[in-house]
């Protein structure tokens, strides 16, 4: 299947930017003038020379078909993937205007794309460069097993014991004692190999001191977290879903290995979260077929981006494989039988008081999950006072945005979308709100990105 006879948008392009720097420098050369010899293939490859600040332009190639997204080559020194180059020959591409011609692919693009065509077909169907290789030694990874399993359980233990002289000082104390106490405490954790818990301690220890309220949520969060670490005490009188999610929250580390499901899935949202040390991107898909709505995560080292990517309004052809845990959606990428291609598909929607519902029902399966995903139908950004709300149109609820949303460029581009009318919000449904991240006019046009 090839890619040459539909054209990505723009925003297709930009999602594909791993950061706010190159997604302006790719902008800027989305136009032609600094492009010569630039020209796409039946077999989904776009390439170009781009003028530079030296002598020779850059030789900037990328091969659109590949199934787990696009791949990028660029003779220039950046070490960001893909690079502005990439970028700009993409939108320039994408703008369809006959500035990237179609033809026969130049030496220097060609060699690239058949190695990478070669390695591909000797690595064979199926295999996935980031699924577990497993152990050679099952009794070796058996023991290692049960001792982190014990280690993690000294840490659940030292932290209930935390927990308890917290409640016994007051909640007074946490305020006093400041953020040392907690990230001491999450270090245990670290140390105990619960990096879930530490990343729990380290959320609790950023509450004290932040505004009205601030001691109900940390109440509320030291009642999730000794849940939490009652839960991994006691898991082996707990339904095998639900102490599959209780490891999972542990932070233990697991397989994807569920049936593969084939489907041709929509690519809902993605957005990346990062932290000194890693980048974590979240890809929301959603099955035409099986109707489910799944997540993938990829990840990559600090300041840069992780490598799959896969923009906001294109299907993939592919196998999905669940993670265990009761009401996980978490999924791994299995086999890929096409490459991403542009679709007019959209997810089914709900109305705000159903969302509300459906979190409330994911609660029952994953206690500590802070929201779901969920497809809002006929839904019209509304102000309310110093804040926003997604009104239903034909029925008088509405749901609050939440404060990240509310602080985000992609809500005046939800509104403009909007201007009045009903549209459809794709997007994650909380105990602290909304956080649109997709939304599609109510007539004929493209998926808008709002992250």
């Amino acid at each position: 299947m090839t890619q040459q006879g539909v054209r990505w948008t723009a925003d297709q392009v930009l999602a594909l930017a791993p950061d706010t720097a190159s997604r302006k420098a790719g902008s800027k050369l989305g136009a032609a003038g600094p492009w010569s010899e630039a020209g796409s293939s039946d077999e989904g490859t776009v390439w170009g020379l781009c003028k530079g600040s030296g002598s020779k332009p850059y030789q900037t190639v990328v091969d659109i078909a590949d199934a787990s997204g696009p791949a990028y080559k660029c003779s220039c020194p950046s070490r960001k993937f893909p690079c502005k180059h990439a970028l700009g020959l993409l939108l320039l591409w994408a703008g369809g205007d006959g500035a990237v011609p179609s033809g026969q692919a130049p030496e220097w693009a060609g060699q690239w794309i058949a190695g990478r065509r070669k390695r591909a077909e000797e690595k064979g169907p199926g295999e996935s460069s980031g699924s577990p290789s497993g152990s050679a030694d099952p009794e070796a990874a058996r023991r290692r097993a049960e001792r982190r399993a014990e280690r993690v359980t000294a840490g659940a233990v030292e932290l209930e014991q935390r927990l308890a002289d917290l409640l016994r000082g007051g909640l007074a104390t946490a305020e006093q004692s400041g953020y040392g106490l907690w990230e001491e405490t999450a270090a245990r954790m670290v140390d105990a190999q619960a990096q879930g818990l530490a990343a729990r301690v380290r959320e609790l220890g950023a509450i004290p001191s932040t505004g009205p309220g601030w001691p109900v949520r940390l109440l509320e969060e030291c009642a999730l977290l000794h849940l939490l670490g009652q839960g991994w005490l006691r898991r082996e009188r707990l339904p095998d879903g639900l102490a599959a999610t209780v490891r999972s929250r542990i932070g233990l580390p697991a397989s994807a290995e569920g049936p593969p499901v084939r489907d041709r899935w929509l690519v809902l949202a993605q957005y990346d979260t990062t932290d000194p040390r890693l980048t974590t991107r979240r890809i929301w898909l959603h099955g035409a077929g099986s109707h489910r709505t799944v997540l993938l995560l990829s990840y990559g080292a600090a300041g840069r981006a992780p490598e799959l990517a896969l923009p906001v309004g294109l299907s993939l052809d592919a196998e999905m494989s669940a993670y265990p845990g009761a009401g996980q959606l978490r999924v791994g990428l299995g086999e890929q039988f096409a490459p991403p291609m542009p679709t007019d598909m959209r997810p089914p929607g709900v109305t705000t008081s159903q969302a509300a519902a459906r979190y409330g029902d994911a609660l029952r399966d994953d206690p500590w999950l802070e929201s779901v995903p969920v497809t809002l139908d006929r839904v019209v950004p509304t102000p309310d006072g110093d804040s926003w709300q997604l009104a239903d149109a034909d029925e008088d609820a509405a749901l609050p945005l939440t404060p990240a949303a509310r602080s985000r460029p992609g809500l005046w581009r939800l509104v403009a979308l909007s201007g009045g009318a009903p549209v459809r919000v794709f997007g994650e449904c909380g105990h602290q709100g909304f956080t649109p991240l997709t939304a599609w006019p109510e007539g004929p046009g493209d998926a808008v990105a709002l992250c």
